[in-house]
């Protein structure tokens, strides 16, 4: 019996065979591809035997691909064949024109766009599956799958050439990976993304200013100073001499607790006792002196400007409280510097820093000049005023309440959202 005599109901049954073989290639090249490359790597770390054969067949996606669109392009002509045949059996030459048309249909429904939507939403299931038969298949057509890969990376070379491929994520990729891709309890997401705004934040950005360093003057009498160590909210007090500029030394109180209250102990007893002050540059990136810290073996530096004077202070705490949030139980640290009022605006100090206000009342004050909200004004204004001055901030409006000292010292604050122009308007 020759083909032309075989029974049209032989001839359906294979054009439903062979659209079955073509889902199964359509599908098994959109779930490949649709892999996620990070978790089939941690399947292949946990030794899960589909994903190991996915991840060999993957890294030559030339050949994988070719093995499919061999099959998948033999399946699709075969089909078009036996279309044809069937057609010309029962319409004559209309059905030979009627043939690629309604073979198109079903094609395109059953065997293209069903398969590949299935395999984009469950791409692991049926890739791990596919990898079991498209190993051995790729082993039976490699002669061919070597041909025609050898004929085709020669026409697109050109067009490749000095492309290269790279599965590393940047920063902010990674940033999303993490806020948006991660199944993980919001308090780590938040310190891994914390984590990785360290190198976008600079010790200037989170340091104790200058103005708020608690420090032992060492001109002052014995006394004075013992009381100010038995007070103090620190483990750790800079000793200066006439101004902080001249820091002689790190106090760590530990080593004085047993002389308080007594006076066994001079000044210059005192100063034994301290450790040689570390200085730092003030654009040093956080997580740089994260590490400096845990090399130095150190707690507190003294953070200065490109002339030799300090600018503030930063302890290795203030860094781990930009990761994991705030967890100091002193109750003087935490002294709030934002005051709600109760018509919805804020009463804020001019030397709250930036960062602190966007983070406690979640909005979005620029924090790539000024760090302190006195510093944000006053470049706004472009002078010190005389008198209470309003102005607007991107969305906030501003009111100067207290000014003294060459410095704004209270502002009220409001976030009104400009209002965007209707389609209408």
């Amino acid at each position: 019996m020759t083909f032309a005599d075989t029974p049209v109901s032989i001839l359906l049954a294979s054009i439903v065979l062979l659209t079955l073989l073509s889902a199964y290639f359509s599908s098994s090249e959109t779930a490949m591809m649709a892999l996620n490359r990070y978790r089939l790597r941690h399947l292949v770390k946990e030794k899960h035997s589909g994903a190991r054969k996915a991840n060999r067949l993957l890294r030559r996606p030339d050949r994988l691909l070719g093995v499919i669109l061999i099959g998948n392009n033999l399946v699709n002509f075969s089909a078009a064949t036996v279309a044809t045949v069937i057609g010309m059996r029962l319409f004559g030459d209309t059905g030979v024109l009627l043939a690629p048309w309604v073979l198109t249909f079903i094609f395109l429904i059953f065997a293209e766009i069903g398969p590949k939507t299935l395999a984009a939403a469950r791409p692991e299931t049926l890739a791990f599956s596919s990898a079991h038969v498209l190993t051995p298949l790729l082993k039976l057509l490699y002669p061919i799958v070597a041909l025609v890969n050898a004929i085709s990376n020669v026409i697109v070379r050109p067009f490749v050439k000095g492309v290269k491929r790279d599965d590393q994520l940047t920063t902010e990729e990674l940033r999303t990976v993490v806020g948006e891709g991660a199944s993980l309890p919001g308090q780590h997401t938040n310190m891994m993304l914390s984590i990785l705004d360290l190198d976008d934040v600079t010790v200037d950005d989170i340091m104790i200013p200058r103005s708020e360093i608690v420090a032992i003057d060492i001109d002052d009498d014995i006394s004075e100073i013992m009381s100010q160590v038995s007070n103090s909210q620190h483990t750790r007090l800079p000793v200066y001499k006439e101004n902080i500029n001249n820091v002689l030394g790190v106090l760590h109180l530990r080593r004085l607790t047993r002389f308080v209250g007594s006076e066994e102990i001079n000044k210059a007893e005192l100063l034994q006792l301290t450790r040689e002050p570390y200085y730092i540059p003030e654009a040093t990136p956080l997580h740089t002196q994260l590490l400096n810290f845990q090399n130095n073996k150190r707690r507190l530096a003294l953070v200065v400007d490109e002339y030799g004077s300090i600018m503030g202070l930063v302890t290795l705490e203030d860094i781990l409280e930009e990761i994991v949030g705030e967890f100091t139980t002193d109750y003087a640290a935490n002294v709030p510097e934002i005051h709600p009022q109760d018509d919805g605006s804020y009463l804020i100090d001019g030397s709250a820093l930036l960062r602190d206000i966007n983070r406690s009342l979640e909005w979005t004050l620029p924090i790539d000049g000024p760090k302190t909200l006195n510093g944000l004004v006053l470049e706004q204004l472009e002078f010190i005023p005389e008198n209470n001055v309003c102005t607007r901030i991107g969305d906030y409006l501003l009111e100067t309440v207290q000014i003294g000292n060459n410095m704004i010292k209270t502002v009220r604050m409001w976030c009104a959202p400009s209002r965007k122009p209707d389609a209408h308007d």
